[in-house]
């Protein structure tokens, strides 16, 4: 009971009041499960692209994080080519650093800021992360190319 009306709460908080450049809503009538856009940060590889995600809430939610991936493709070193993100909120302690605090919107935002600021040095994707520590241009220019193929309405 606890977990619906939180979510309730927070997605009428992101209808009403959503992070800049993210919307999140309801897919279908499933409360646990949510898909998201969040659209390319100006002066990025992946701005005017708008990137697909999908949330998946857990029976524990706020005890245990959402599980979250990109459904649009993403050129980016913490970012597989599933979808999956290597994000430290995104995981539970110890490894991780998610707290019940948090909310879904605050990992969007957090979601947001990794992509303007990927984190070469836990990288999901190594190839892409050696690409975007030794040769940014070339990064830059892949990251634009996929996001102009994948993300463009």
């Amino acid at each position: 009971m606890q977990r619906a009306s939180r979510l309730k709460r927070e997605l009428s908080l992101l209808t009403t009041e959503p992070p800049p450049g993210v919307t999140c809503w309801q897919n279908g009538n499933q409360l646990d499960e949510l898909r998201a856009q969040i659209l390319g940060g100006a002066d990025t590889p992946y701005e005017k692209g708008i990137f697909n995600l999908e949330i998946v809430v857990p029976e524990r939610y706020p005890f245990e994080p959402p599980k979250i991936r990109f459904l649009t493709p993403i050129y980016h070193p913490n970012i597989d080519s599933a979808g999956r993100i290597c994000l430290d909120v995104l995981k539970l302690p110890p490894k991780g650093a998610w707290r019940p605090s948090l909310n879904i919107s605050t990992l969007l935002t957090s979601i947001q800021l990794l992509m303007a600021e990927p984190n070469p040095d836990d990288p999901l994707m190594a190839d892409i992360s050696s690409e975007y520590k030794y040769n940014r241009q070339l990064f830059l220019l892949n990251a634009r190319e996929w996001t102009e193929k994948h993300a463009r309405q």
